[in-house]
């Protein structure tokens, strides 16, 4: 097997991964893993904005707090919220700083917009509804020109190199399917999200939870997978014209006016919850799921109609231009949507420096859970989790003194031939959604979880050293994991709702 050291090895190429390595100390040499290109992350898909205080005073940081809380209902952690809110300004004038170009008015002012659950404006955006992808072509840019950073694409993680409870690095396959160890005196895991574990996901094709899966199987404290967040409005091809293409819908959207109807026209956010389109993720998402029980359709409507074709162009130019290509026309059509898994709130266990169960093992971003999201993430937080803690992780990281890292000589020995994996992925995939999606009930979990440990079983009987291998391999992780947790936990709460 091939070995390197690096002082700092970063596992992803999201926004959790690049901020954490631009704080680093520029002595120290790191290289960051990316499983494809760097251009191929959640983080470069987010559309809405980050989550932060700015104008400064006591309310406006204590309302962030609250909103944040009220959408995690009773499982968060508030010293981990109060970090967050606290330590927002700071890192996104950070961004500003790195060149990120926030939105402003024309005096220069950021632009600040609402989205569910949000008490008051208090989002930055940056090409109206284009946040995630600005940010990444910034951060992109800026480490790809410093020279203490290395860059290796197309090289997959698979596993932690440990001993003792203490990590060493990873074991990884590079862009010509062929063993590498990484050695490292820090480890971060910054892998993003779980959406390839279902069948319908916002995510990027590339989110099999590689972090958790590959943390959880070295025996790092794994927490909450059973709370998953389904992003209510989603695009819904309802005549399956665009061979059933799908992609989301800002709830900025909502925050700005627009309003859910019924297949029938009738607005109905007004049974559910007082907040209506403004209550949080979870509940929008189970009241869409209600009406689409009520009124036997696969889907209901968002319309923005009343927002005007001139405003619906300028703030929301990539959502209008996706909209038309799909035939729709926003100031006049109402938009199908129905709703798809969006976020991974569970994940590996983490202090508020980032540090997990395992020494010199950090984790950030959406394949960790700092305790901020409780039970239910509120909207555009999660991006600034990935500043806050990056930045906390790194600080930690530069006080520590450098040193060589240690390493040996590792073996790896996979005798079995190679499978089609395809059809056991689909397999899982479907059972997570038709079992473990918005409504659960234990029947159907216990279903799901059999089908799914059948595979997981086979699969780490017949180990193969393949990319192919390993993403089947964590999704068979993740999803056990989920159905588990979601089996033990019987109580509703947050965006975990049994019927039963």
């Amino acid at each position: 097997m091939k070995q390197m050291q690096t002082d700092v090895l970063i596992v992803g190429g999201g926004l959790s991964g690049l901020y954490t390595a631009l704080q680093i100390d520029e002595s120290r040499k790191i290289t960051i893993l990316v499983k494809e290109k760097l251009t191929e992350s959640n983080s470069f898909l987010a559309q809405g904005g980050i989550a932060g205080v700015m104008n400064i005073n006591d309310a406006s940081l204590t309302k962030h707090i609250e909103d944040t809380i009220i959408a995690g209902v009773d499982l968060y952690d508030k010293s981990a919220i109060q970090a967050l809110v606290y330590q927002a300004k700071e890192n996104i004038e950070e961004l500003i700083k790195l060149g990120v170009p926030f939105d402003v008015d024309s005096t220069g002012n950021i632009l600040l917009t609402k989205e569910a659950g949000h008490s008051t404006r208090r989002i930055l955006h940056a090409g109206g509804d284009a946040t995630g992808q600005k940010i990444m072509e910034t951060l992109i840019a800026l480490v790809k020109n410093k020279p203490n950073i290395t860059i290796l694409e197309n090289t997959m993680f698979y596993a932690l190199i440990h001993e003792d409870n203490t990590c060493y690095g990873v074991k990884a396959l590079d862009e010509k399917g062929e063993a590498l160890a990484v050695f490292a005196n820090h480890t971060i895991l910054a892998t993003g999200g779980i959406g390839a574990v279902y069948q319908d996901s916002t995510n990027s094709h590339i989110a099999t939870g590689d972090g958790i899966a590959g943390a959880y199987r070295a025996g790092v404290e794994i927490v909450h997978m059973e709370f998953v967040q389904f992003h209510p409005t989603v695009f819904y091809d309802v005549k399956n014209e665009f061979r059933g293409q799908k992609f989301l819908i800002s709830e900025a959207l909502r925050g700005e006016g627009a309003i859910l109807r019924n297949i029938e026209g009738n607005r109905f956010m007004a049974k559910y919850d007082e907040r209506l389109e403004l209550a949080p993720r979870d509940v929008v998402s189970l009241s869409i799921y209600k009406e689409m029980y009520d009124t036997w359709s696969d889907y209901v409507y968002l319309d923005a109609r009343h927002l005007g074709k001139e405003f619906l162009k300028d703030r929301f130019p990539t959502i209008y231009q996706k909209c038309l290509n799909f035939g729709y026309h926003m100031e006049s059509d109402l938009i199908p949507i129905a709703p798809q898994e969006h976020y991974g709130i569970g994940g590996i266990k983490i202090d508020l420096n980032g540090k997990t169960s395992m020494a010199n093992l950090y984790a950030n971003g959406e394949c960790s859970n700092s305790g901020v999201h409780g039970a239910n993430r509120l909207a555009s937080n999660s991006l600034l989790e990935c500043l806050v803690f990056g930045k906390r992780i790194a600080n930690v990281i530069n006080q520590s003194k450098p040193q060589r890292p240690l390493y040996w000589d590792v073996k790896e020995a996979r005798i079995y031939k190679p499978y089609n994996y395809h059809h056991i992925r689909q397999d899982i995939r479907n059972a997570m959604q038709q079992f473990a999606f918005i409504v659960r009930k234990k029947e159907g979990l216990e279903i799901a979880l059999k089908i799914i440990s059948n595979h997981y079983q086979a699969l780490l009987k017949y180990p193969v050293l393949s990319v192919d291998y390993y993403r089947a391999l964590n999704i068979a992780t993740v999803a056990k994991l989920i159905v588990q947790a979601a089996l033990a936990r019987k109580e509703s709460i947050g965006c975990h709702y049994r019927i039963d």
